[in-house]
């Protein structure tokens, strides 16, 4: 299994550490389902491992319809790849609420001033409860055992040029039982409730 580079989905880099002086948000949640698009969003990160260490990935999802609404790939863990993931899913939307766990990224002032200045509500996974953000966390597998596990990226372009093409074909391709076997986009495209932008 190693050879293919299956080790389990949590395994690998901690993508989940909090600065201790960061604030931590409640997790807002719990027994309510996202009614509308860009109702809830989820963001997270996982690590993609190449054949010298590890490129990490950013995603935003849309929780009513599973659309991915941007995401980013890059080879270390530094902030700005997080941000320019955000910037670019809120060039064309905004939540009413954006989930994450409680990892520096997520708790860093750079990351809630975006949110707050548009006030949009933040909720934080309980410590430990990966299932708090099951619609990022489902979005995972699927990435990951379609796609990840069953090719050797041999550089950072060619894990850029395949993990593309993925999310294309999840997006616009891709039908969800769930959905009612539409594909995100058609569920996003029929129904598209997206609060305007502050002047």
């Amino acid at each position: 299994m190693r050879e293919m580079g299956i080790e389990g989905i949590h395994p690998g880099p901690n993508l989940s550490k909090r600065a201790l002086e960061h604030k931590i948000y409640p997790y807002l949640l719990r027994n309510i389902t996202a009614q509308y698009p860009h109702h809830i969003w989820g963001i997270d990160i996982t690590y993609i491992r190449m054949p010298r260490g590890w490129m990490y990935l950013v995603a935003v999802i849309d929780w009513h319809t599973r659309y991915v609404m941007s995401w980013a790939l890059d080879q270390t863990l530094e902030m700005p790849f997080v941000l320019d993931a955000v910037d670019r899913a809120f060039s064309t939307a905004l939540p009413t609420i954006f989930n994450s766990d409680q990892g520096s990224h997520f708790t860093s002032d750079s990351y809630l001033e975006r949110l707050l200045s548009r006030d949009i509500q933040v909720s934080m996974d309980g410590k430990g409860r990966a299932l708090d953000n099951v619609f990022t966390e489902r979005l995972w597998r699927s990435i990951k055992y379609e796609e990840v596990y069953l090719n050797e990226y041999d550089s950072p372009r060619h894990a850029r040029e395949r993990i593309r093409d993925w999310f294309t074909f999840y997006n616009t391709k891709r039908p969800h039982q769930s959905l009612d076997y539409q594909t995100p986009w058609e569920v996003l495209s029929a129904g598209n409730t997206s609060r305007p932008s502050p002047s």
